[in-house]
Parts: C-alpha cells; structure tokens; sequence
C-alpha cells in the first residue's frame, strides 16, 4: 500500500491549510508553490476536498481556500479514503486483482498484518496531530525551505 500522488498532495495541503489561522483563504497557486507542487493539479485536488465538505472554496479576488471547522479532527484513513477511494485497504501489493485470504499473492499473508498496522495507525493519526508537529519545527511537508516559515 503507498499513497498515490494525488493523497500525498491532498494530505501535505490539508496539513498545511491545518497550520493556518482558521478562517484564513490561502490561494490554490500559493499552496502548490510553497509544498513544491503543480498548481493545476493541486486546484484540483483542492476542489475535490471542497466537494468532500473538508475544505471551504471561495472564488474571486479574495477567495481561496481554508479548512472547515472540525476538518482538523479528521484522520489519515478518512482522507485516504476520500482521495483513493476503497483501494487503500483492499489493494494487493502487487497489484492483483483478486487478492485475498482464498485466492492469495505470494506476499498476502506477509503484509496482511502489516496492513493491517498502518491501516490502524493512519486511522489514529488526525490532522490536527501533524499540523501541530509541523508548527513545532521537527517535521516538514516539503523540500522547499520556504514550507516552514510561511504560515
């Protein structure tokens, strides 16, 4: 199981958008340039997680986007759900399309219960958790040097 781009992204903006005053719109280029990312796609990703009710999206000259109130308690697993759908935990490692306890991959009953842990971890980690260790200074969200002093 590994993130697809498309919830690495929609993971690293959450977080970022958590490290935000609330209430505060921060445009969609601005989010994509400070995490490293493309900004076409990144929009995107964002008004997916609008639709999703987790985020706030304002058109115009003062829109942008901020999380909604309670966002910051949602957990890694809901958002990966949202973003990849079912396939984060029924998804055979090696990408077989019918890989289970009956009809098993030769590493199915190896990373079963592995899967089985980060499913478990994901599911207890919120956003609010990594917004906090990113404020802290001991974690980052991308390779640009600015990520860590914008806020």
């Amino acid at each position: 199981m590994i993130f697809s781009r498309t919830s690495q992204y929609a993971i690293q903006a959450l977080i970022y958008l958590a490290t935000q005053p609330s209430g505060e719109l921060v445009l969609s280029r601005d989010i994509a340039h400070t995490l490293g990312v493309p900004s076409a796609y990144l929009a995107k990703i964002l008004q997916d997680l609008s639709r999703a009710q987790l985020l706030h999206s304002f058109r115009g000259r003062n829109g942008g986007f901020s999380l909604r109130s309670g966002a910051e308690h949602r957990n890694l697993l809901d958002i990966l759900l949202l973003t990849d759908g079912p396939r984060v935990d029924r998804e055979c490692l090696l990408g077989l399309k019918a890989c289970n306890d009956e009809t098993a991959c030769p590493l199915h009953r190896k990373w079963k219960p592995v899967k089985k842990n980060i499913l478990a971890c994901l599911g207890n980690v919120t956003l609010i958790h990594l917004a906090k260790a990113v404020q802290s200074g001991q974690y980052r969200l991308s390779d640009l040097p600015q990520a860590l002093t914008r806020h």
